[in-house]
């Protein structure tokens, strides 16, 4: 009986909370608060820079810039892309335990993002899947983007396309260029690695793929988020 209780409860509250964020601004993000107690924890600065913005405030070209770099079939899937989670195991079969190639949707990394905190266990990963296919039937397609667009780790302290547009292009979101969101896309493979203030010479040469590949990016029309 307690069990089911717990399981209702549950079920209730992440609903709920999955509703809730679908017109609620998304402030703070749990990788947030870990990564400050991580500040915390090694002497450093504590740098938190985020500003939510609507999804008009935002540059037309960041949305195709990150689907083009990290999902190209976000507006086609449902949260998980079967096509590029078997081109991925297939690749990392080949390269065995160098350079794993991930499958992660934008949709997955949203649900990640907002809910869930870091890691590779089969718990996290199991609640990454039941929280992307929450906000899949929830949410609307521009709203998953609006919500990764501002939340998504950009830089080391810096969250969300205001504030990397702020503290590395010293600009709003919605005045990014062309080839700034390209730059900003290249990052995202590992935001802490790579700085889109000072790309180097592998940076470059992402953003310039990226760029080409924005050229094929369909369906994605920008409108205010729901």
């Amino acid at each position: 009986m307690i069990l089911r209780w717990m399981v209702v409860a549950f079920l209730a509250s992440t609903i709920l909370s999955v509703i809730a964020l679908r017109f609620v601004p998304v402030y703070f993000t749990p990788l947030m608060f870990i990564r400050v107690g991580q500040q915390i924890a090694t002497g450093d600065e504590i740098r938190l820079r985020h500003r939510w913005v609507p999804m008009n405030k935002i540059s037309k070209e960041l949305p195709v810039a990150v689907m083009a770099s990290e999902d190209q079939r976000f507006m086609d899937h449902h949260g998980f892309d079967f096509q590029a989670i078997e081109h991925a195991v297939k690749t990392n079969a080949k390269r065995g335990a160098k350079r794993k190639l991930g499958a992660s949707t934008i949709s997955q990394q949203t649900a990640k993002n907002v809910f869930l905190w870091p890691g590779r266990t089969w718990v996290r990963k199991g609640l990454e899947a039941y929280f992307t296919f929450l906000i899949e039937i929830f949410w609307s397609k521009e709203r998953i983007m609006e919500v990764y667009l501002n939340s998504i780790e950009m830089g080391r302290g810096i969250y969300g396309a205001d504030a990397v547009a702020e503290w590395h292009f010293h600009c709003r979101a919605q005045d990014l260029m062309r080839e700034q969101c390209a730059l900003i896309a290249a990052t995202l493979p590992n935001p802490l690695k790579f700085n889109s203030a000072s790309p180097s010479s592998y940076m470059k040469k992402r953003q310039r793929k990226i760029l080409h590949e924005m050229k094929f990016v369909k369906g994605w029309e920008r409108k205010d988020a729901d």
